[in-house]
C-alpha cells in the first residue's frame, strides 16, 4: 500500500507559535552528527525547544552550505551516515515526538534513490515534508506531483537576489512553507545587520502566498532570533548549534536562550 501522509503538522506548528505571539522555531542538525548515537539525543535536545526539526541529509557536495555545516556533513559521512541510516534516526525521533520533522536535502540524492522510492521512504518513517535548496520548483515537474499525491510539504527558497517572478513562482509552489534566505551566500552565523533586506523580501512573498514565511541563514542567538522573529512567521538556526556542539556546550542551553527570542512583545 502506497503510504499517505493526511496530517499537517507544519501548518498546525506555525498556527500554534502565531497564536502565542511568536515566531515559530525551525531548528537544524545534520543526521548522523556528531554520531549516529549523539545525533539522537541532541535532536530529542532541540525538539525540546524547537517547533520544527529540519534533519539536514548529508551530502558530499553541498553547494549551498557555509564551512560549518559542510564539517558537520563530512563528518556524519565519515561517521557511516546513510540515507538508509537517516531514515531509521527520523523514525526513532518520530515515535517519541508530533513535532514536524523535515529532510532538507539537495535534490541529487533524491534522484539517485528515486523519486517515488524516496517520498515514500519518507512517509513511512514520518517525515512532514522536505526542503530543497537548489531544486527550483519549475523544474521539479516529477516530484512536485508526486508530492501533492502523497501529502508530502515541499518547500522552496528564495532569496533577496530573487526577481519578483522568481518569488512568485517559488511562493505559489510551495506546500509546506516558505523558506526566505536572509542574505546572499551560503549557510552561517552573521551579525543582526545582515538582515536587513528581510522585510521587503517578506512582504514581497507575501502577495503570492498565505503559507508561513520561516527565515534561515545568519541567525545565530537570541538578538538575531529576535530580529528576525518580529517580521517572519518563523526562524531557522542551523550553524549556531552545530558551533555550539564542537565546542562542547550543552545545546538545551543555547535552544533555550535562542527561543526567548522566537517572542514578539
Amino acid at each position: 500500500m502506497t503510504p499517505t501522509l493526511t496530517q499537517n503538522r507544519i501548518q498546525d506548528a506555525f498556527a500554534r507559535a502565531k497564536a502565542n505571539n511568536r515566531a515559530a522555531f525551525v531548528g537544524y542538525l545534520p543526521a548522523g552528527y556528531p554520531s549516529s548515537a549523539e545525533y539522537i539525543r541532541e535532536a530529542k535536545t532541540l525538539l525540546e525547544h524547537v517547533d520544527v526539526l529540519e534533519v539536514g541529509m548529508p551530502y558530499s557536495d553541498p553547494l549551498g552550505d557555509g564551512p560549518t555545516i559542510q564539517k558537520a556533513g563530512e563528518k556524519a559521512l565519515a561517521g557511516g551516515a546513510t540515507i538508509s541510516s537517516m531514515f531509521e534516526s527520523i523514525k526513532e525521533l518520530r515515535s517519541s515526538t508530533e513535532k514536524p520533522l523535515l529532510i532538507m536535502t539537495y535534490y541529487n540524492p533524491i534522484l539517485a534513490w528515486g523519486e517515488e522510492r524516496f517520498v515514500d521512504d519518507c512517509l513511512s518513517a514520518g517525515v512532514d515534508g522536505l526542503i530543497l535548496p537548489d531544486l527550483p520548483p519549475d523544474e521539479a515537474d516529477t516530484l512536485r506531483p508526486l508530492a501533492l499525491e502523497r501529502g508530502l510539504k515541499l518547500t522552496f527558497l528564495i532569496a533577496p537576489t530573487s526577481t519578483p517572478e522568481r518569488i512568485r513562482i517559488v511562493a505559489e509552489a510551495c506546500t509546506g512553507f516558505v523558506y526566505a534566505v536572509s542574505v546572499t551566500g551560503v549557510t552561517g552565523a552573521r551579525s543582526g545587520g545582515a538582515l536587513h533586506e528581510v522585510p521587503a523580501m517578506l512582504e514581497r512573498a507575501r502577495q503570492h502566498t498565505d503559507l508561513p514565511i520561516a527565515v534561515g541563514f545568519g541567525v545565530s542567538n537570541r538578538e538575531t532570533a529576535n530580529a528576525v522573529a518580529r517580521v517572519a512567521d518563523g526562524v531557522v538556526v542551523g550553524s549556531a548549534f552545530i558551533n555550539a556542539l564542537e565546542q562542547g556546550q550543552d545545546l538545551s542551553v543555547l535552544a533555550a536562550e535562542i527561543e526567548l527570542g522566537m517572542a514578539r512583545g
